[in-house]
């Protein structure tokens, strides 16, 4: 038995959550064409019969305007330290830009396995593939330099053959039917968040967060109860929509993936909150919990 733990790191939007998700080929995080849409370090935790890989999703690193986005950052750094390999994620399709190289930067003065993650390569020639290959070999001496495409699950299985090569622990830290470490009051609110990421506009997600109040289980069905935080009253009426027509198709959406998840009947209440501010409200985000990284 090998194991081992290994972090993803990258700007926002670059494939994270989408990489650990089809490695361990269970729904670990949520994923959204919108940055920023990973808020907490989430696990995700691939078994074979020779291998234990714990994953750690981390939230894309970028220039913060808020407490919470300060926050999102000292996650991000802080597994760098208290992981055995890192990957760093690229978007292949991107022009190697100002948010990559501030993290190469960082990643100098990091003491273990840095493996090169070129992401997003269905939209690129073998050719730009091999040119994008050659723009960051002599930018940091990577161990590995691996392109993929998450999304298309393209190359995907290479990522953990390497990752077998670097693994030094010998310990099992989870079950082999575990694959997150997240609990169901987490994953519940996370499904409903990613629901009104993908059903609003820009302006919306950044601004919101979404929070499990409730979890009945019955015999035959589970009610449940979650909040969705905005900072302001004009996007609340975005979110519910005309007639409340946009929460209704978040409703039914996160209600049907919740129904597969938990093999059952669901009950799914939905309401929406303004709490102005909250990002910068340090009150609010260790009650909504980024208690962790706060200052």
């Amino acid at each position: 038995m090998k194991s081992g733990f290994v972090t993803l790191i990258g700007r926002p939007n670059v494939g994270k959550s989408t990489l650990i998700n089809s490695i361990v080929g269970k729904k670990v995080a949520i994923t959204s064409n919108k940055p920023q849409t990973t808020r907490n370090i989430i696990q995700g935790i691939y078994n074979d019969s020779e291998t234990q890989i714990v994953f750690v999703d981390t939230p894309g690193i970028h220039k913060p305007s808020h407490k919470l986005g300060k926050t999102l950052n000292k996650q991000a750094y802080y597994s760098i330290n208290d992981v055995d390999i890192i990957l760093f994620l690229v978007d292949g399709s991107e022009e190697l830009g100002g948010g990559d190289k501030y993290i190469l930067e960082t990643l100098k003065n990091v003491k273990k396995p840095v493996i090169l993650i070129i992401n997003k390569i269905d939209k690129l020639t073998k050719e730009e593939v091999l040119l994008k290959i050659n723009e960051y070999k002599d930018l940091y001496e990577f161990k590995e330099i691996i392109p993929l495409s998450a999304l298309k699950n393209k190359n995907t299985d290479t990522v953990v053959k390497v990752l077998k090569n670097y693994l030094t622990d010998n310990i099992k830290y989870y079950g082999e039917d575990t694959y997150t470490n997240k609990n169901l009051t987490f994953t519940v609110a996370e499904i409903v968040r990613e629901k009104v990421f993908n059903l609003t506009e820009e302006e919306v997600p950044h601004s919101l967060t979404c929070i499990t109040e409730n979890i009945k289980k019955t015999k035959d069905h589970y009610v449940i109860n979650v909040a969705i935080i905005v900072d302001r009253d004009s996007l609340k009426k975005i979110v519910i929509g005309k007639q409340g027509s946009k929460i209704k198709e978040v409703g039914i959406k996160a209600r049907k993936e919740l129904e597969e998840l938990l093999g059952t009947k669901v009950y799914l209440d939905l309401f929406v909150k303004t709490i102005p501010k909250w990002r910068d409200r340090e009150k609010y985000l260790q009650e909504f919990g980024y208690n962790d990284f706060l200052e």
